[in-house]
């Protein structure tokens, strides 16, 4: 997800962004049967991206909470890309990139949630 409109400077929230355009990109067409399950990686997937873009506008407990939120979001939106590649309803390449990029705004965010002394 390229775009020139100004971002937040947070590099999490710049993969976060392009991880949730590939995974929402991928459930579009999900079959009915599992259209809730696609539904949710809608909702957890531009949930990261907007948590951190939150959390970082903000300052104390409120930072961290939204952040924490973030984080939760991206291991949830992780099961769930790899529940629809399991099943053959979405393509597992580029879940397999979504993953990659959310996993790395997880390591990003949990160094955010927990910095060095």
């Amino acid at each position: 997800m390229h775009s020139s409109l100004p971002t937040t400077g947070l590099i999490a929230h710049r993969k976060a962004l392009e991880a949730a355009g590939i995974a929402i990109s991928l459930v579009m067409r999900v079959p009915a049967p599992l259209k809730s399950l696609a539904d949710q990686v809608i909702r957890s997937a531009s949930s990261v991206p907007a948590n951190l873009s939150e959390g970082h506008g903000r300052s104390g407990r409120d930072r961290l909470h939204h952040w924490r939120i973030a984080y939760g979001s991206a291991k949830e939106v992780d099961t769930h890309l790899r529940l629809l590649t399991g099943t053959g309803a979405i393509d597992s390449k580029q879940a397999t990139t979504a993953i990659r990029l959310f996993d790395e705004v997880r390591a990003i965010t949990w160094r955010l949630l927990h910095p060095r002394s």
